[in-house]
């Protein structure tokens, strides 16, 4: 992966020294970061001069990000390039709004870089993702442009889903059932339609899907499935393997729009789950620990996931997500620390999250 994109070659420290002058430089600079600077009680370019010298900025507070024109987000360095602005799910209240013009180039390499390695490069693709602003199925279309794919896409609002559980009294989301039938619909007639390689979707949408099709996905030409927004239990993923993924291969990313997705490490054994790995430099995820978010867990042990975004589009120090995870150790294929058993970070100071089906 480092030699496919060289900007992994650089060292964390010499990376985040960069993003500090090109964030906090007039020149290159967003109006949203240039605007904090002179709030700092210390100067970005001079003081953050390594990774951990990130701390100086405690906590992100990314309700920050609310009622931000995505224009003052552009940095000033891609004056010019154009640029997509994407919406967070929406899982925690309102959808947060940021902009990609080198993230998802950066992020199709890689996933492609992981697929030749698992022999699934190339093929049509069936994209059960969410549309419009949401930077999944943008994610998936130019990933299969990468290679001349036929993409075939499904009109898919997962807002809707999570405004029907949010208005139903008793939590079950009046409607929401047959909005996901007429996902698992229109589906289910592309794959008879059109014979794709690679279908990508969320694990509870394929807790739906796998079910009501009338033959496995291998036997439509399935060769993997890969997942990302929403997790399921390790019940619910040993009945879709055992019952419906024979003889396809099920990739799983874990992430968001602010943070980014980290990849899918196998586990050594049956018995072990398997891991996720961010890449760096362009993000960092730590597991911590609830009662002192600056003091890392110790590996195999639970705590809440904080997060670092260091990219060119968007810089975000220190935010603490809604989920907590196992702290693993690094994989063979991605040489640094990753998360295991993902699941909603519950305490009283947590947002209330939906998640619907993405």
């Amino acid at each position: 992966m480092r030699e496919q994109i060289p900007a992994m070659r650089e060292s964390l420290d010499e990376w985040t020294a960069r993003m500090m002058s090109w964030h906090f430089s007039e020149e290159t600079g967003s109006p949203f970061w240039l605007a904090r600077r002179s709030r700092l009680p210390f100067d970005p370019i001079r003081d953050v001069t390594d990774y951990a010298s990130l701390r100086l900025f405690g906590l992100f507070d990314k309700t920050d990000l609310r009622g931000v024109s995505a224009r003052d987000l552009v940095p000033r360095g891609f004056a010019g390039r154009p640029f997509r602005v994407v919406e967070t799910g929406g899982t925690s209240g309102p959808p947060y709004r940021v902009v990609d013009v080198t993230r998802a180039v950066y992020d199709v390499k890689m996933y492609r870089v992981m697929l030749e390695a698992r022999g699934l490069l190339g093929g049509d693709i069936l994209a059960m993702t969410p549309s419009g602003p949401h930077a999944y199925g943008h994610f998936v279309k130019l990933l299969g442009d990468s290679w001349g794919a036929a993409v075939f896409s499904v009109d898919f609002d997962p807002r809707w889903v999570k405004h029907l559980l949010r208005a139903s009294n008793d939590g079950t989301g009046d409607g929401a059932d047959a909005y996901v039938e007429h996902l698992v619909a229109q589906t289910a007639d592309l794959l008879r339609d059109e014979r794709v390689s690679l279908l990508f979707t969320t694990a509870k949408l394929l807790l739906s899907l796998a079910p009501a099709l009338d033959k496995p996905l291998a036997e439509y030409g399935v060769r993997a499935v890969c997942t990302g927004g929403t997790s399921c239990s390790p019940e619910e993923a040993r009945y879709l393997r055992e019952e419906y993924l024979d003889g396809v291969q099920w990739i799983d990313t874990y992430g968001n729009t602010l943070v980014g997705h980290a990849l899918q490490g196998d586990a050594p054994s049956p018995e072990e789950p398997h891991s996720y790995h961010l890449p760096p430099p362009f993000a960092v995820m730590h597991v911590v620990r609830p009662d002192d978010v600056w003091q890392e867990a110790a590996t195999g042990e639970r705590g809440r996931i904080r997060a670092v975004t260091l990219l060119e589009d968007l810089f975000l120090p220190n935010l603490l997500e809604r989920d907590s995870a196992v702290s693993a150790p690094p994989h063979p294929w991605f040489p640094w620390p990753g998360v295991a058993r993902v699941g909603p970070y519950e305490a009283e100071d947590a947002d209330q999250i939906t998640e619907g089906v993405y």
